[in-house]
C-alpha cells in the first residue's frame, strides 16, 4: 500500500474520533444541566412510590409515571405547581379529611410570659345587678249559691313584685359564658289577684230585668246592646281592641278623679264629649246587635272584672303617644 493511502485513512480515523468525543461530550454536557429529582407519590389506595424525574410540574410527573387522576379524587400540590426535591404528591378521595402535620421550625425563639398570655381569649368578670320580676298568683274562690248562672268578679287585681338580682358574670371575647346569682332583695312583694266565682244575681225593673255584672253593676239587655254599640264604634276591629275601649270606661268608673262622670261604665260613656255617645251619632246604628260576637263578649267580661290596661284615656292612633291596641293609643295611667 502507498504511503498517500495509509496517511489517508489515518487521517479518518483521527475525525471520527473526534466527531465520537465531541459527541460524547456534548451528551455529557447536556446530562450535567437536568437536574434529577426524587419525588414521593402517595396515592389514594395508600400505595406509595418514590421516582426519580427531571420533572418539576405535578402534571408532567403523574403522566411521567401513567397515574391518572379520577373524578372523585384530588391532587396536593395542584397539577400546575412546580416541586422541588424530596417533595411528596399526595392523591386523595375528595371526601377524604386532610390533616396536615406542621412542619418543625430548625430555628428556635424565646417567647416572653407576656406574649402568651396575649394569646388566650380574655375572660372579664363583671358584677350586675338586675331588676326581676315575680309574678303574681291567682287565688280563685267559689262563693256561688244556689243553682243559679255563675259569673267570675275580680275582687282584688294582681300586681306584680319586683326583686333585685346582683349576679357574677363572666365574658369571653363580650361574650357572656358564665352568670351566678349572687344575692337577692325583694323590692316590691306581689299582691295576688282574687276571683270569685259568684252566682249571677237577676234584678227586675221597670226598664225590664237587670244582669248584676261582678257584683257591681247591673244592666237591662237594652242597655248592654247599647255599651256594645258605643264600644263598637269606638273599637270593632278586634276583641283585644273593643276590651281595651270598655277597660277604660271601667278604669273611670272606679276611678275618684272621673267618678263626677258616673260610677258605671255606661255612665262614663254617656258624659259629655268623652265617648262617641255624645259626639256623633255613628253609634246608633250598631245597635239591636250590630257588632262582632266578640265586641259583646270583651263588654261582658269587662263587666265581670276583666281588664288588659289601667290606663284613663286614648286617642286615635297618630293623635297621641302611649300604647296602641286595637289601632287606639292608651296613655293617662290610673
Amino acid at each position: 500500500m502507498k504511503n498517500d493511502d495509509k496517511a489517508s485513512i489515518s487521517l479518518k480515523k483521527i475525525l471520527c474520533i473526534s466527531i465520537l468525543f465531541i459527541l460524547i461530550m456534548t451528551v455529557a454536557v447536556a446530562a450535567g444541566n437536568v437536574q434529577l429529582r426524587n419525588v414521593k407519590i402517595s396515592l389514594a389506595s395508600g400505595y406509595e412510590m418514590n421516582v426519580l424525574t427531571s420533572k418539576k410540574n405535578v402534571a408532567e410527573i403523574l403522566d411521567e409515571n401513567h397515574i391518572i387522576l379520577l373524578e372523585d379524587e384530588k391532587v396536593t400540590p395542584s397539577l400546575q405547581s412546580e416541586i422541588s426535591d424530596n417533595n411528596t404528591i399526595k392523591i386523595t378521595k375528595k371526601t377524604d379529611v386532610e390533616i396536615e402535620v406542621p412542619e418543625v421550625a430548625e430555628t428556635s425563639t424565646t417567647i416572653t410570659a407576656e406574649e402568651i398570655l396575649e394569646s388566650y381569649d380574655t375572660i372579664v368578670e363583671k358584677i350586675i345587678v338586675e331588676k326581676v320580676k315575680i309574678p303574681y298568683e291567682t287565688i280563685t274562690k267559689n262563693v256561688a249559691k244556689g243553682s243559679g248562672k255563675k259569673q267570675d268578679s275580680i275582687v282584688q287585681y294582681g300586681v306584680d313584685g319586683l326583686k333585685e338580682v346582683t349576679y357574677k358574670v363572666k365574658y369571653q371575647n363580650e361574650k357572656e359564658i358564665e352568670k351566678k346569682e349572687i344575692s337577692s332583695k325583694i323590692i316590691r312583694e306581689p299582691v295576688d289577684k282574687i276571683v270569685e266565682i259568684r252566682t249571677q244575681q237577676q234584678i227586675t225593673s221597670r226598664g225590664g230585668t237587670k244582669v248584676r255584672y261582678a257584683g257591681k253593676w247591673s244592666y237591662t239587655a237594652a242597655e248592654l246592646d247599647l255599651l256594645c254599640a258605643i264600644t263598637a264604634q269606638e273599637c270593632g276591629s278586634s276583641y283585644n281592641g273593643a276590651l281595651a275601649v270598655i277597660t277604660t270606661a271601667c278604669n273611670r268608673a272606679e276611678s275618684s278623679k272621673w267618678r263626677y262622670n258616673g260610677t258605671d261604665p255606661l255612665s262614663q260613656y254617656k258624659a259629655k264629649n268623652q265617648f262617641c255617645y255624645t259626639i256623633d251619632n255613628h253609634w246608633k246604628k250598631r245597635l239591636n246587635g250590630n257588632y262582632p260576637s266578640y265586641v259583646k263578649q270583651a263588654v261582658i267580661d269587662a263587666l265581670n272584672g276583666k281588664r288588659n290596661h289601667n290606663y284613663l284615656s286614648f286617642r286615635a292612633a297618630g293623635y297621641a303617644n302611649g300604647v296602641n291596641i286595637g289601632g287606639n293609643v292608651y296613655f293617662n295611667a290610673m
